[in-house]
């Protein structure tokens, strides 16, 4: 009896010393932190060994062009980034010999205008369109092909194979390439076409040839002479025989 009666006195307290509100609450899940803005140069500069190529993107404006892209619309992109050793390759002097505009080429001719997975390169179409514009063979043809697990990529220049993927989240895919992509229309120009020549027309043709049949050549005009010149001898002969004839009559 005691013991209820104690029961009784605490659950009363503790009914009066608890007011609504006041009974601990399940913290709200917290939220994460929305991603940050896909930065093309802060992936290379964390993937390492691609200072040269980084210098390039900045230098050449690619970088802001890129940080857009991706930043301001759902286009996927594809980097095909060559490493510091693939810019030792080069011929000593290259990137200097190039105009600014040669150099902006080059650096979109590394870029794609669309997100191509790894098992994409199987089945894509050639040549592929980078942003260095005009596909077409002498200017910016870029073709890949693969053989097993192998991606092969050729521009006319260079002949190379992609050895690494860098980063990909499904609208950008950034993969390593042991060579620098060297496009046709920078370093193996083609020549322009011979222009055609003008065409004559047939009425003028004709009017030509027309003309040069009633032209009497040299030649021609030797002959008449001569053969004018005989006969007037012959008349002349003939005339005199006549006259003696008749004189001696």
């Amino acid at each position: 009896m005691e013991h209820s009666l104690i029961l009784l006195l605490f659950t009363v307290l503790l009914l009066l010393t608890t007011t609504p509100g006041t009974l601990s609450q399940p913290s709200p899940a917290v939220a994460p932190a929305p991603p940050g803005p896909t930065n093309v140069t802060k992936i290379l500069e964390k993937a390492g060994q691609f200072t040269v190529f980084i210098r390039l993107l900045k230098s050449t404006g690619v970088a802001n062009q890129l940080y857009g892209q991706l930043n301001n619309s759902d286009n996927g992109i594809t980097i095909f980034a060559p490493s510091d050793s693939s810019f030792s390759g080069l011929k000593a002097g290259t990137l200097n010999s190039l105009t600014d505009e040669q150099q902006v080429e080059l650096i979109q001719f590394h870029v794609i205008p669309s997100y191509v997975s790894p098992s994409n390169f199987q089945t894509i179409s050639n040549p592929l369109r980078t942003q260095a514009g005009d596909s077409a063979d002498g200017h910016f043809p870029l073709n890949v092909t693969t053989s097993g697990n192998t991606v092969n990529i050729t521009t006319g220049v260079t002949n190379t194979t992609v050895s690494g993927n860098v980063y990909s989240d499904g609208q950008l895919a950034v993969y390593q390439v042991d060579k620098v992509l060297l496009p046709q229309q920078v370093f193996d120009p083609r020549p322009p076409a011979p222009a055609p020549a003008p065409s004559v027309s047939k009425s003028k043709k004709k009017k030509e040839d027309s003309d040069s049949s009633g032209d009497d050549t040299p030649a021609d005009a030797s002959f008449a002479s001569r053969n004018v010149g005989s006969l007037r001898d012959a008349v002349s002969f003939c005339f005199m025989s006549a006259l003696l004839g008749w004189f001696y009559l």
